[in-house]
């Protein structure tokens, strides 16, 4: 291993403490996250490669080539289902408690992401890929967030009671393998 691998393990936990400590909607934590590397990162990019060619979403097979070539990645997801009792209408219901009822009869096999799902919950989300890729960042880790990652960790049940998952590869290397993609 060279040092920049073990580099980019070092980063990809401070990215977790990160978003573990990013602040969330009343002070109540609803963020699950996990660090992947070696054959997880396979797995994780024959799920991606799997679901594109299912739904024929093209950019899901160019995202797990760079899954594939990351050192690490870094798997941020919400309970989102999770409500903030503030009845603030932003998830579409009037009231948290008839948000919570729809979770009940919601039909979201075969979707990548369940729903509904608390709008402070998603912020909370939001603030902490935010304070992890600031992370990474700062230590001059390349990375990219990936919608794609986050529905192939979802397929593979990486995080279980999430409803909404982002993945976060991490590379270091000369050149950033998240741009200038074909």
């Amino acid at each position: 291993m060279t040092p920049e691998f073990e580099a980019v393990r070092t980063v990809a936990m401070l990215m977790a403490l990160a978003a573990r400590t990013a602040p969330k909607g009343k002070g109540v934590d609803t963020i699950e996250v996990e660090v992947l590397t070696g054959t997880d990162l396979t797995d994780l990019a024959d799920a991606m490669r799997a679901y594109g060619e299912e739904h024929t979403l093209g950019f899901f097979l160019r995202d797990a080539k760079n899954i594939e070539k990351a050192d690490a990645c870094v798997l941020i997801g919400c309970r989102g289902q999770q409500t903030a009792g503030i009845n603030c209408g932003g998830c579409g219901y009037p009231t948290c408690t008839e948000m919570a009822a729809a979770v009940e009869e919601a039909k979201s096999d075969g979707f990548p992401f369940r729903g509904p799902n608390c709008v402070i919950r998603m912020t909370d989300l939001g603030i902490a890929v935010g304070s992890a890729v600031k992370t990474a960042s700062i230590h001059n880790v390349d990375n990219r967030v990936f919608y794609s990652g986050g529905v192939g960790a979802r397929t593979l049940s990486l995080l279980p009671d999430c409803t909404v998952v982002y993945a976060l590869p991490l590379k270091a290397s000369g050149k950033n393998i998240f741009f200038d993609r074909s």
